[in-house]
Parts: structure tokens; C-alpha cells; sequence
């Protein structure tokens, strides 16, 4: 019999690959609009913890809030988009899980591997949408309005997010394997809100571990203005680095995590 799936020319692979794209895209867009409370009550949850970080802020720091202000939106906005990133791949292999269609994902011709890669990046366009929307929400209850230059943010917040899905990968490994992590979850976050808030200006080493540095790049460009070109190549250089590594590491991790279900016979178990 004649192969087919491997040796397809570009012309026979790309309606394929457009259509898992446009089935990854109406899923996920369906899954946020026949749920329309679960949908709007995420979002207010996001506002409500925003203002509880704001009015609070108020109360304690007083006056002095206004110094960091931008700090914070900056840092919140990319907090929600890390959420999205990271925890997105592990709740859609538990929801698939819990459906019983892991292995049929597993067994698609496209490749678990691309299937999953598609599923992220859907989620990431979609987590673009979700985190600009708060973005104007917190900037409007604040006063407080940033610079907003699509050219320099959102090749910045790209390459932070990078890092943040190889940590996505690997924890989706890890429920492909065992299934339900998402006790895991609320600790992640408290180290993203670490990662996000520490010092890369003054501590160069920082600058290396994930989502660090690019918070400091995207704070400084919606803060002050600086454009993407304006930044020092090596900085660029280094936070696109780092970004490629911990998406490599992450997503090597997800394949062997993925042979290692495969091999103990649990992908389609729950």
C-alpha cells in the first residue's frame, strides 16, 4: 500500500493543517460562548482581583501607589496572559481526558505533538484578546493610560509567553501521564507573580529565568514608551534565547512525558 500521510506534498498538507486550525479555533470559541457565565464570570474575577490589588494598595501605600502603578498593570496584564499560557494545554488534556477522547487526539494523523501545538497557539491568540480587553478595563478604572504600541508589545509579550508554554508543555506532559494536576496550579502562580515582580534591572542573573526579563522589557516599553528597536540587541537577543530554550526543554519534556503514557497504557484512562 502507498504511503500517503508522510510524503504529501506541501499543496495536499496545508487544507488539512488550515482545517485542524479553523476546528481548534471554533472549539475554543464555542466553549467561550454556549458558556456565557463561566465566560463573564472569569473576566469579572480578573477585574475584582485587580481592584482588590488596587484599592488595597490605595489604603496601605497611599499616595505612593501612583509611583508603581504602571508596574502593576503591566504586571497584571502579563500575570493573565502566563495563566492562560500555562495552565490552557493542561486543562484541555484533562477536559479531553475526561471525555474520552485523549487517544483519538493521540491517534490523529496530524501528530499529537502538532495537535497540542495548535491547541496552544489558539489559546494564546485567544489569551491576547482576554488580557487587552483587561488591559483597557484596568487602565480606565485607574486613569493610569500606558503606552500601547503593537509593534514593540506584542513581539515582547510573544517571546515572554514563550517560556511560559514550555512550562505549559511540561506540566501537560505531566497530565497526559497522570491526568489531574490542577492542585499544582494556584502554587505556579504564586511563583509567576514572583517572576513577574522581580528585579531584572538591578540583578542581571534574573534576567534568565522565565518570563523575568520580558516582564522587565514590556514594563519598560508600555511605562516609558521605548520602542522595540530602541532596546539594546543584546537584550533582545538574550530574552529570545531563553524564550527558544525553555520552549525547547518544555516540549521535549511533553513528548517523552507522552511516550512514557503511551508505554504504561493510561493515555485513555481517567
Amino acid at each position: 500500500m502507498p504511503v500517503t500521510t508522510d510524503i504529501a506534498g506541501p499543496s495536499q498538507k496545508s487544507p488539512s493543517l488550515r482545517a485542524l486550525w479553523k476546528v481548534m479555533v471554533y472549539k475554543k470559541v464555542i466553549m467561550l460562548v454556549r458558556y456565557p457565565v463561566n465566560t463573564a464570570s472569569e473576566f469579572l474575577t480578573m477585574i475584582v482581583f485587580f481592584l482588590l490589588i488596587f484599592f488595597g494598595g490605595q489604603a496601605v501605600a497611599g499616595p505612593t501607589l501612583t509611583e508603581s502603578l504602571g508596574g502593576i498593570i503591566v504586571g497584571f496584564f502579563l500575570f493573565s496572559l502566563a495563566i492562560m499560557a500555562y495552565s490552557g494545554l493542561s486543562w484541555d488534556i484533562t477536559r479531553e481526558a475526561q471525555w474520552g477522547t485523549l487517544e483519538r487526539l493521540y491517534m490523529s494523523p496530524h501528530g499529537f505533538g502538532r495537535v497540542m501545538t495548535v491547541s496552544t497557539l489558539t489559546n494564546i491568540a485567544l489569551s491576547f484578546v482576554w488580557g487587552f480587553l483587561l488591559l483597557l478595563v484596568m487602565m480606565g478604572i485607574t486613569g493610569r493610560w500606558l503606552s500601547i504600541d503593537p509593534l514593540t508589545i506584542i513581539p515582547l509579550v510573544l517571546l515572554t509567553l514563550m517560556s511560559v508554554v514550555g512550562i505549559g508543555f511540561l506540566f501537560g506532559g505531566l497530565a497526559v501521564v497522570y491526568k489531574r494536576i490542577e492542585s499544582i496550579f494556584p502554587l505556579l502562580q504564586f511563583g509567576f507573580i514572583g517572576l513577574i515582580a522581580a528585579p531584572a534591572g538591578s540583578i542581571e542573573w534574573l534576567k534568565i529565568l522565565p518570563i523575568t526579563h520580558g516582564s522587565y522589557l514590556t514594563r519598560i516599553a508600555m511605562e516609558d514608551g521605548v520602542r522595540l528597536w530602541e532596546f539594546p540587541a543584546w537584550e533582545l537577543g538574550l530574552l529570545g534565547a531563553t524564550a527558544t530554550i525553555y520552549l525547547a526543554i518544555g516540549y521535549v519534556c511533553f513528548l517523552r512525558l507522552t511516550l512514557i503514557a503511551r508505554k504504561r497504557g493510561v493515555m485513555s484512562h481517567y
